[in-house]
């Protein structure tokens, strides 16, 4: 009889990982958009503070899907596809972390304190946003449509029992 494996394996510490830094990183584009219409500088503050915490986060999401990699790829249809989550997600995340470079530069020093960096910082979070929506596509592609890190059970269910 077959067992029902532990929830706690390698490969499911990346989904776990990956969810936060989406939605903040898709936040602090909302909200550094948003401060370029604004006055408010609360708009560009909780920008910042997202656009951080969603860097940290990517990073680690990189980390665990890294981890996971070499777990699901063996028991995947398509292989190639999930080298494509993963070379995209390099990038979103290359992306994003040059994004906090370009706000850590309009926040703290006063020289690059201009409106056309804000608008060129809002329009590397927006090509941002969109690799990072493909590279969710992509995800969800490999878990929905291969199986990827879920666990598959018999087709008689007797695990359950």
């Amino acid at each position: 009889m077959n067992e029902i494996p532990e929830f706690w394996r390698t490969e499911v510490y990346h989904p776990l990982s990956v969810h936060f830094p989406i939605v903040l990183l898709l936040m602090a584009t909302l909200f550094k958009l948003i401060g370029l219409w604004s006055s408010k500088i609360t708009w560009e503050q909780g920008g910042r503070f997202l656009l951080i915490l969603g860097v940290i986060g990517v990073w680690i999401s990189v980390y665990t899907g890294d981890l996971a990699d070499g777990i699901v790829s063996r028991e995947l249809c398509d292989p190639t596809m999930l080298k494509d989550h993963e070379n995209f997600a390099f990038i979103t995340a290359w992306i994003f972390s040059a994004a906090l470079v370009i706000e850590l530069l309009i926040s703290y020093i006063d020289l690059f304190k201009t409106k056309m960096l804000s608008l060129i910082l809002v329009l590397v979070l927006l090509v941002g946003s969109g690799t990072l929506a493909y590279v969710g596509h992509l995800g969800a592609e490999l878990v929905y449509q291969q199986a990827a890190g879920v666990y598959v059970p018999s087709e008689d269910c007797t695990e359950f029992n």
